[in-house]
């Protein structure tokens, strides 16, 4: 899953991402709220982790304004506003979570990966494509009912495209997905992932697009 850390605490912000990247999730990191908007303007994010005292905005105003614009992803709030009205007026105003710093790593990681499934499964709970389905629930994959074993990152790659099938990626839309902006990725990495997914899924189940990318097939 692709993630967004708006922090202005660059040490925090830094370690918050890192921490992220161990767990197998892209997270980019920003410090105000105009990087903020750039990064989002370009890029599909999953979940926005948001600090509220940013320097050149409130947290809770840039998010009234997002839910007011239509952005349905999971944020979850991180703050020193420990207050119970603060905590309240930060899910009135459309967070999912709330977390005070500071935070334990592990318990961000849990709240974050819940959210990310919830919302996953509303949207679809099971994604079909001949003999392959993608369970989100259950972050697995069976095909033809056997449930087959995937990494972390075929996990990812394999939810990225199904999430919408009738898209192509290019390699460097599922790099950012994967890995995330300015993380050093081998050449070929993409490629490994694919193959390795063709092996264990069937041949077919990722379609390569000649000159554009990849995207979901049929077994």
């Amino acid at each position: 899953m692709r993630l967004l850390v708006i922090e202005d605490e660059v040490a925090l912000g830094e370690t918050v991402c890192a921490y992220l990247r161990d767990a197998s999730h892209a997270a980019d990191h920003v410090t105000d709220l105009a990087s903020a908007r750039a990064s989002m303007a370009g890029t599909m994010y999953d979940l926005l982790l948001l600090d509220l005292g940013l320097p050149d905005g409130d947290g809770l105003t840039f998010l009234r304004a997002l839910r007011h614009d239509g952005f349905t992803p999971p944020v979850l709030i991180a703050t020193a506003r420990d207050r119970i009205s603060e905590r309240i007026e930060g899910l009135k105003a459309g967070a999912d979570d709330y977390l005070v710093k500071p935070f334990d790593l592990d318990e961000m990681v849990a709240r974050i990966e819940a959210n990310l499934s919830r919302q996953t499964i509303l949207a679809t709970p099971v994604r079909a494509f001949g003999d392959v389905c993608v369970h989100c629930s259950t972050k697995s994959v069976t095909v033809a009912g056997h449930t087959v074993d995937l990494t972390r990152r075929e996990w990812g790659l394999i939810d990225r495209l199904s999430s919408r099938p009738d898209m192509t990626f290019s390699k460097s839309d599922l790099e950012d997905t994967l890995y995330g902006h300015g993380y050093e990725v081998e050449s070929n990495a993409i490629e490994a992932h694919v193959s390795r997914l063709r092996a264990k899924l069937g041949k077919t189940a990722v379609m390569t697009v000649r000159g554009i990318g990849y995207k979901m097939g049929r077994t």
